[in-house]
């Protein structure tokens, strides 16, 4: 079995529908690591919660970060962390605000 190449994957990239837009999130997470799972043709798996959250937790925190205009203390009240968690996590992540 052949394992799925980059080229193959991005042949399969498109642009988003408006119905792939009205997906709720847990739809979408769950239908990437469907696809992700059946990339892998037969190898193994591994490590695919810190990967999950490796790729949705700086997209969120920019996301709100960029809703709130920068403002940290904001910004950490939309997430529900503390501003000092909100910093680390910037930190931890190479997120510079503007």
């Amino acid at each position: 079995m052949s394992r799925a190449t980059s080229e193959d994957s991005a042949a399969r990239i498109r642009a988003p529908s408006r119905k792939d837009l009205e997906r709720p999130l847990g739809d979408c997470v769950k239908i990437a690591l469907e696809a992700y799972f059946r990339d892998l043709d037969g190898h193994g798996a591994a490590d695919v919660y810190r990967m999950v959250l490796g790729e949705v937790e700086p997209a969120m925190l920019q996301t709100v970060v960029n809703y709130a205009e920068g403002n940290q203390t904001r910004a950490a009240e939309i997430l529900g962390i503390t501003r000092s968690t909100l910093r680390k996590k910037l930190k931890q992540y190479g997120i510079e605000i503007e």
